[in-house]
């Protein structure tokens, strides 16, 4: 089992930048390929990023493509991500996620699952 920790949400205006942290603790890190998500208030949870578990590939979701960049750092067991050219539409509750399944679909699982963290972009 693992147990995961976000930080570094916060407020920021538009045009800003943030980088989340999840911290994971339990099983062997490189064990699991990481993925971010997100919900907004009155929305579902949405997909935002997957690493896997080398960091070699990555996967994006279209609205933050170009602006996001998730990383893994497997000595320190931490999985980042990093926002930049912050939006108003992007303000959500940010989660980070672990799976054992190798590869990346749409419709991979994840087993694990943080409490969150905040992200709110001023206009």
């Amino acid at each position: 089992q693992v147990q995961l920790v976000e930080s570094g949400g916060g407020l920021v205006q538009a045009g800003g930048s943030l980088r989340l942290s999840c911290a994971a603790s339990g099983r062997t890190f490189s064990s699991y390929a990481m993925g971010w998500f997100r919900q907004a208030p009155g929305k579902e949870r949405e997909f935002v990023a997957h690493i896997s578990r080398s960091g070699i590939s990555t996967y994006y979701a279209d609205s933050v493509k170009g602006r996001f960049t998730i990383s893994r750092d497997n000595a320190r067991n931490t999985v980042y991500l990093q926002m930049n050219s912050l939006k108003p539409e992007d303000t959500a509750v940010y989660y980070c996620a672990a799976t054992t399944v190798s590869g990346w679909t749409k419709t991979t699982p994840y087993d694990y699952w943080g409490q969150g963290t905040q992200v709110t972009v001023s206009s």
